[in-house]
């Protein structure tokens, strides 16, 4: 088989090799899955020879890994823009921050699926985990506000109302937010199941009603 320019479905142009892979992975992505193609699969779709991707990627897991690092990259700007540092208020902030999860999740299934789903170790590369913990580290210093407003007796760590809300925040997008054919049916809006669980879970820790309400 000949391989070259235009063998893929938009093959490349010379010196912008690293995007296409990066275009094709996230293509494959979302025709089979992250686990579904190798990466012979991402250079045909690049419209190069089997052996060019090597220039810029070790192996499939890197070229993942950097895939994913990118999603991060703009999960943490579509994040910061939602919590705008808690204006106007708490949980107005708060709400839109969730929004914003759930949003993304929508629309950049691809870039989700390789953030979460790849079995790719963020610990494998630096700079990926610089990434992922910058994404987090804007729902834990949402966290710490709101905790802050809590009663002091029996106030619960930022960090564990963080994961706790990240970890239903996560499952509600993954299950019902999600934009790709994964997406179970639900019969309300995922919004609206998040803000009532937050909503609950918050009230649950002590939050006062005029905080969790404004």
């Amino acid at each position: 088989m000949k391989w070259g320019k235009g063998d893929g479905p938009r093959g490349y142009h010379h010196g912008d090799l690293k995007e296409a892979l990066v275009r094709a992975a996230l293509a494959l992505i979302a025709e089979k899955g992250p686990a579904g193609f190798t990466f012979a699969d991402a250079a045909r779709w690049a419209g190069v020879s089997p052996a060019a991707p090597y220039r810029h990627f070790r192996d499939r897991d890197e070229l993942i890994a950097d895939v994913a690092r990118r999603g991060f990259e703009q999960f943490t700007l579509a994040l910061t823009k939602a919590w705008d540092d808690g204006k106007p208020g708490l949980m107005v902030a708060f709400d839109r921050l969730g929004k914003s999860y759930l949003d993304f999740a929508k629309r950049e299934p691809s870039y989700y699926s390789a953030m979460f789903e790849a079995g790719v170790s963020i610990d494998a590369d630096p700079q990926l985990r610089a990434a992922s913990e910058a994404a987090f580290a804007v729902l834990r210093g949402a966290a710490e506000k709101l905790v802050a407003q809590m009663p002091p007796k029996g106030r619960p760590p930022a960090l564990m109302v963080a994961l706790h809300i990240w970890s239903m925040t996560h499952g509600i997008a993954s299950l019902f937010a999600r934009g790709d054919a994964a997406r179970r049916t639900l019969p309300m809006p995922p919004e609206d199941l998040l803000e009532a669980s937050v909503l609950i879970y918050l009230r649950g820790l002590g939050l006062p009603e005029q905080s969790a309400g404004r």
